[in-house]
C-alpha cells in the first residue's frame, strides 16, 4: 500500500482499524481473550472492553501500594496502584528510567529481532531520560505554551461549534466518530499544519500505534510497523517540503530548526510522530467521549452542569481524572532498590496505573463516582506526574472546556442511545462507538 500525500484518505485507508482487527483475532481464537489465572493481572484486554477492572484494582489497593505479578501475556511485572506510591516512583526518574533502550513506557517488552534482522524500535522523548528527554520535550513545548492556547482558543471554540451545530436532532447517531474523532483530528491537523483532506489518516494511524496488544499477535504486528512506516514515508515528505520553508509555529517545522530533533533517525522520526498522534489524538478524543457517557450515567452531575456553567472548568478536570485516558505508563528498575518493603532488582519492570490511582479512596471520596464539584478533582494523575507530565496538558484541558462551553452555549443534552463498544486495550482507556442522541435542557 503506497502513501500518497496529495490523494485523499479515503483513497489510501483500506486496512481495518486495530480494534477490528483485534476483535477478529479473538473471534477465532478465543482461548487467547481468557481471564489469566493470576488474579491480580490487570495486563489482560478483556477486563477493560468487559469494564470489570475496578473492582480488581479496589482490592489490589486495600492490600497494599506495590504487587509482584509473576505471569502474564507481557511477562513479570510490578504494579503500582496507589495515588501516593505513583508520584513516589515517578519523582524518581533516574532510579525508574522511561527509557526506550531499557523498555520503554509501555507494558510489551523490547521485541528481539528475528536473526539477520534489525531490531523495530520507537525511540521518543517520552521513552527517554534525562538529557535527551529535557532536550527533544523543549523543542515542542512552544507548541503549549499559554499564549498559544490563547491563540488557538478562537479557532477551536469556532470549530467546534461548527461541528456541533451539524449533528442531527431527533436521530442516533454515533458520538465518537461525529464529534470526538472530528474535533481531535481537526486540531491535530492544524498542529501539524497537515493536509486537511487527509486528516482522519491521523485517527487511523493513532489506533495502529497506540495499541500495545497488537505486539502479542504476530501477524497484527506485521501489519502494524507497515503502517507505521507507511506514517513515516508521509510525513518524511512534508517534512522535505517544510525544510524548504523558513521558521513556522507548526511541529513539524521546530522540529526541523531544533538542534535537538532535525538529525533524528528515522525510527526516531517516528517514535517522536506516534508520540504526538497518540498523545494529542487519543487522550483528548477519549474524554471527549467519556464525558457524554458519564453525564448520561450519573444525571444528577449532568443536571449540575446543566444548571451551574461555572463548574465547568472543574468539570473538565473531574472527567479527566474519571475517564483516565491512559491506563498506565512503564518504568524500569536502573539498580537495585526497595520499594515500599519489597526488593525490585535491576531490570524489573513497574508499572504505574494511572486508572487506579485516579480511583483510589484515600485521595477521591466515592472515586468511583463522577461528581464535577469534586474539590481536589486536579490532583488526578491522569496527564502523569514529574518531568514526563504530559506536555500537551493545557491543549486537552482548553479543547475539554470550550467542548462543555459550547455544549452548554446551546443546551445540548447528550443521552446514550444505543450501541457502547469500548476499546479492547491495556493501554488507552476509551470508546470506540457510543451511539447518542441529542436533545435540548
Amino acid at each position: 500500500m503506497a502513501t500518497n500525500p496529495s490523494a485523499p484518505a479515503h483513497q489510501w485507508r483500506t486496512s481495518p482499524t486495530p480494534y477490528e482487527a483485534l476483535n477478529a483475532h479473538f473471534a477465532e481464537h478465543p482461548e487467547h481473550s481468557l481471564a489469566h489465572p493470576e488474579p491480580f493481572d490487570t495486563s489482560r484486554s478483556d477486563i477493560y472492553v468487559e469494564h470489570r477492572w475496578q473492582p480488581i484494582f479496589a482490592e489490589m489497593r486495600r492490600e497494599g501500594p506495590l504487587h509482584y505479578i509473576p505471569e502474564s501475556p507481557f511477562g513479570p511485572y510490578w504494579s503500582v496502584v496507589q495515588h501516593k506510591a505513583v508520584q513516589h516512583v515517578e519523582s524518581l526518574p533516574e532510579l525508574f528510567s522511561s527509557s526506550w533502550q531499557h523498555g520503554g513506557i509501555t507494558i510489551l517488552d523490547r521485541a528481539e529481532p528475528a536473526e539477520g534482522e534489525e531490531a523495530f524500535e520507537l525511540p521518543m522523548f517520552i521513552a527517554m531520560d534525562r538529557p535527551k528527554h529535557t532536550g527533544q520535550r523543549r523543542t515542542v513545548a512552544p507548541a503549549f505554551t499559554p499564549a498559544e492556547m490563547k491563540r488557538l482558543e478562537g479557532d477551536i471554540r469556532a470549530r467546534t461549534g461548527e461541528v456541533l451545530d451539524s449533528l442531527p436532532r431527533g436521530k442516533t447517531f454515533d458520538w465518537v466518530d461525529t464529534v470526538s474523532i472530528e474535533l481531535t483530528t481537526q486540531m491535530l491537523a492544524i498542529l501539524f499544519d497537515f493536509p486537511w483532506e487527509d486528516r482522519r489518516l491521523l485517527t487511523f494511524w493513532s489506533d495502529w500505534a497506540g495499541d500495545t496488544e497488537l505486539a502479542a499477535v504476530p501477524g497484527l504486528e506485521i501489519e502494524r510497523r507497515a503502517i507505521l512506516f507507511e506514517m513515516a514515508a508521509y510525513f518524511q515528505q512534508l517534512w522535505a517540503k517544510r525544510a524548504e520553508l523558513g521558521e513556522a509555529p507548526d511541529l513539524i517545522s521546530m522540529m526541523i530548526h531544533s538542534p535537538e530533533m532535525n538529525q533524528m533517525s528515522p525510527q526516531e522520526f517516528m517514535g517522536n510522530l506516534v508520540l504526538l498522534i497518540v498523545g494529542g489524538n487519543d487522550t483528548t478524543r477519549n474524554t471527549m467521549s467519556g464525558i457524554v457517557h458519564a453525564f448520561d450515567r450519573f444525571p444528577d452531575q449532568r443536571k449540575a452542569f446543566e444548571e451551574n456553567p461555572d463548574l465547568i472548568p472543574n468539570a473538565v478536570q473531574e472527567c479527566i481524572r474519571y475517564q483516565t485516558p491512559l491506563k498506565h505508563m512503564r518504568r524500569t528498575a536502573s539498580e537495585d532498590t526497595e520499594l515500599f518493603g519489597q526488593q525490585i532488582r535491576k531490570g524489573d519492570k513497574v508499572i504505574l496505573w494511572y486508572n487506579s490511582a485516579n480511583r483510589d479512596e484515600q485521595v477521591f471520596d466515592n472515586a468511583d463516582d463522577l461528581d464535577i464539584r469534586r474539590e481536589n478533582a486536579r490532583r488526578h494523575l491522569a496527564f502523569g506526574y514529574g518531568i514526563h507530565r504530559c506536555v500537551g496538558a493545557r491543549l486537552a484541558e482548553l479543547q475539554l472546556r470550550i467542548l462543555l462551553e459550547e455544549m452548554h452555549r446551546r443546551r445540548m443534552r447528550v443521552h446514550v442511545a444505543g450501541n457502547v463498544e469500548r476499546v479492547r486495550a491495556n493501554f488507552v482507556e476509551g470508546f470506540r462507538k457510543l451511539e447518542v442522541e441529542v436533545t435540548q435542557f
